[in-house]
């Protein structure tokens, strides 16, 4: 018999973490992992629209480091037996070294700038705006149950990388990058 994707057993609006607890589908420590998959999936849509073979690694490698921390987010620290893949310090830096390199890449801001320009930039920005939103809910969750400090100082790193992304691809798209002048 295949295997079946559905259990019926959240039909009432519970799930199960990793070692068996139940919580609502509502609890915060669902919010947080269902953010960073969100995050991940706008991750594999940016993938999609990039040419550039270090982008394109680099996007599939925070892949999998969204996956790692969602695992974590998705296990109930007290009961859960499940050896699980460490975030590493590395991989926050892997994460500073391309900012910088795009830094050295892109003209100094002056202002703050508008979300557009061109529909992949966008989507840096979309992606940007769902992993402020996962650090924001795992930070949350952590007020209350174990965190491990590394899960939101790697999602702040990137939602700074997607952001200074989206700039270089402004720049490699012949985009125009849109000022913010507020009205008065």
């Amino acid at each position: 018999m295949a295997f079946k994707i559905y259990t019926k057993t959240g039909d009432k609006g519970q799930t199960s973490l990793i070692g068996g607890t139940r919580l609502p589908k509502h609890h915060i420590r669902i919010e947080a992992y269902g953010t960073v998959d969100e995050l991940n999936s706008h991750i594999g849509l940016l993938r999609d629209v990039i040419d550039e073979k270090s982008t394109f690694d680099l996007l599939l490698s925070i892949q999998d480091r969204l996956f790692t921390i969602g695992s974590h987010l998705a296990a109930d620290p007290e009961k859960n037996k499940m050896q699980l893949p460490p975030i590493f310090e590395e991989d926050v830096v892997a994460l500073e070294n391309a900012i910088d390199k795009i830094n050295d890449q892109v003209p100094e801001m002056k202002s703050f700038v508008l979300p557009g320009g061109h529909v992949h930039v966008s989507y840096c920005h979309i992606a940007r705006c769902v992993c402020r939103r996962a650090e924001r809910a795992v930070l949350r969750l952590a007020e209350n149950e174990k965190v491990e400090d590394i899960h939101p100082k790697y999602l702040n790193r990137l939602s700074d990388y997607l952001f200074m992304l989206s700039r270089w691809i402004t720049i490699d798209k012949k985009a125009i990058e849109m000022p913010w002048k507020p009205k008065m």
